[in-house]
């Protein structure tokens, strides 16, 4: 490798964050969205390389252009915004999965009650989630959770489940 291009590459280990973003442009000819300076100076250090070298063969430059011609190529994979929106996939439609009720679970309508510290704690089992104080909660837990003022185990603490017990040790 040239020595000045060696010079110049680790010389990016102690460029500043806004020295990177200039050279990044310079060395793109475009701005960059991100602000990890390792990522910058990897990707500085590349376009360099590359430049010095000549870059890639022109063999490995058309088999490239074929892979990004057959793919759906994404810098960032979709926002949260993005990914919750449902795709039109034209006539198939697909139904809902029924959701799967734990079978832990009173059925919907039934009462589960527990005292706690001298207070009593009822809860509504309802079809999706559990109705406690007036408002709807999506898993016992966080109603415990409400109740106690500490996490808790939602099915432990209204004793739909047993914690698991010791196995006594095998005398040997």
């Amino acid at each position: 490798m040239d020595p000045a291009l060696r010079e110049e590459i680790e010389g990016l280990a102690h460029t500043p964050l806004p020295e990177l973003k200039a050279k990044y442009i310079a060395a793109f000819g475009e701005q960059t969205r991100s602000n990890n300076a390792a990522f910058l100076r990897k990707r500085i250090a590349w376009r360099l390389q590359a430049n010095a070298t000549g870059g890639l063969s022109e063999r490995a430059r058309l088999r490239a252009m074929e892979l990004a011609n057959d793919a759906d190529l994404r810098i960032r994979p979709p926002s949260a915004t993005c990914s919750s929106r449902k795709r039109n996939t034209g006539s198939r439609l697909k139904e809902p999965r029924p959701t799967r009720r734990d079978p832990r679970l009173p059925e919907p309508g039934e009462l589960l009650v527990r005292e706690f510290k001298g207070t009593t704690v009822v809860v509504r089992v309802l079809e999706r989630g559990f109705e406690y104080g007036g408002r709807v909660y999506p898993s016992l837990s966080p109603v415990a959770r409400e109740a106690t003022g500490s996490n808790w185990n939602g099915f432990l603490f209204f004793g739909l489940v047993r914690p698991a017990r010791r196995q006594a040790a095998r005398p040997s």
